[in-house]
Parts: structure tokens; C-alpha cells; sequence
């Protein structure tokens, strides 16, 4: 069995769950009040440059050029397909590349981002992928279910995320993900095995804390 394989029963409510929740069903339906979504557009950002940062580690600690690869083509869909997205919707929602780029990560963000590039420093590349999984392996989740549903037409002004991650080129890069899991956990003790599941299961829990700082416009508690 690959690793995937017995890691889907663990995570699939959690990522079900998404679908449930108010901020991403607003992106279903069209009805997301526009605020939330451009939170969501600089928030996500920052973590997108954590998010690359991660998979430069993973590539430096790669046991081998395959693997290395993967990291780097993974590293390239963030910097120049994922963000660019981001680039093009900020545009339209009167948002500057320098806005976005100056936003201050709030403490959701702050703790998810720290989180992964704490783990993947430490350990070796095969957590470095555990730390990244979740976020790419649930977008193209969420992207697929969002495109099936009552509000997936063209007046939806989110249609264009939704496409982004049902598409076939955020759905090749998940897949790359996945099998670099799968490739970098294979051979490797229960006890290792056991420690990725849990990294892939937290990184679960904070995107649904992220979704909630976004529904909720979170920063930080208190303002300096």
C-alpha cells in the first residue's frame, strides 16, 4: 500500500470539511463578500513565499536528483503559477504587487508557515514533503468538489480560482506531490511513517484555522 493510500481514511473528513466551511462555500456560490477574499489574497501570498522556501529546503535535502526534481518543479508551480494567480487577481481587486507583498502574515498564518519550516529544517526531505502536502493535495480537493456544484458558472467571480485548482496543471503538480510522498516514504520504519501522518494532519488542521482567519478577517489579537 502506498503511503497516500493509508493516509486518505485519516485526513478525508478533515478535507471534506472544508467544503463545508463558510468562507470556501462562499467561493462555490459566488456569494464570498469581496473583503474576505482579498484577506485571503494577501494572506495567502505571504504564505506562498514561506511555502516556496519550503520546498528549497526539501530540494537541498534531497537524496537524489529525482527527488530534487520534484521539488523543483513543485517550487516553480508556486513562484509561477499559483502567485501568479494571486498577481493577476489582486489587479483586479485594485491590489499592488507591493501591497501584497508587504502584507504582515497574521498569527494564523505566522504559526502555520512556522510550523512547516520548523519540521522540514529538522528533519529530512521526506518531512519536508509531509509539511507541503496537505496544502496542495486539499487546494486541488477543494478546486475539484467547488467544480461540480450549483454555483459553478460563469457569473461566479471566483470561477477562475476554482478552475486554477481543478485544472490539469495545479492537479499534475498535487500529483507530483503525492508521489514524492509516496516515493520518499517508501522503505521507511512505522515509527517515521507515523511522525509524517502527523505533520500532514496538522498542516490539515491549519488550513481550516486558515480558512477561519480568513472568513473572520483575522490579524492579530491585538494591535500595536
Amino acid at each position: 500500500m502506498k503511503f497516500t493510500d493509508r493516509l486518505w481514511p485519516k485526513v478525508e473528513h478533515l478535507w471534506d470539511s472544508y467544503l463545508d466551511h463558510p468562507f470556501v462555500k462562499g467561493i462555490g456560490d459566488g456569494s464570498l463578500e469581496t473583503e474576505k477574499f482579498q484577506h485571503w489574497l494577501k494572506q495567502d501570498y505571504v504564505y506562498l513565499v514561506e511555502y516556496a522556501r519550503l520546498m528549497a529546503v526539501g530540494a537541498e535535502k534531497s537524496p537524489d536528483l529525482e527527488a530534487m526534481g520534484m521539488f523543483t518543479e513543485l517550487l516553480h508551480g508556486t513562484l509561477f503559477v499559483e502567485m501568479e494567480l494571486h498577481r493577476k487577481f489582486s489587479n483586479a481587486y485594485d491590489i499592488s504587487v507591493a501591497s501584497l507583498e508587504n502584507t504582515e502574515a497574521s498569527a494564523v498564518n505566522t504559526a502555520y508557515t512556522s510550523y512547516m519550516l520548523n519540521h522540514a529544517q529538522r528533519g529530512d526531505a521526506a518531512v519536508a514533503t509531509a509539511c507541503l502536502l496537505c496544502c496542495a493535495w486539499s487546494y486541488n480537493y477543494i478546486g475539484k468538489g467547488l467544480s461540480g456544484g450549483d454555483g459553478y458558472n460563469v457569473s461566479n467571480p471566483y470561477k477562475e480560482w476554482i478552475d486554477m485548482y481543478a485544472g490539469e496543471e495545479f492537479t499534475d503538480l498535487t500529483q507530483t506531490a503525492l508521489n514524492l510522498m509516496n516515493r520518499l516514504a517508501d522503505g521507511k520504519p512505522e515509527r517515521e511513517l507515523q511522525h509524517l501522518e502527523e505533520i500532514i494532519i496538522k498542516t490539515g488542521l491549519y488550513e481550516y484555522m486558515f480558512w477561519d482567519m480568513c472568513e473572520q478577517r483575522e490579524e492579530w489579537p491585538v494591535n500595536i
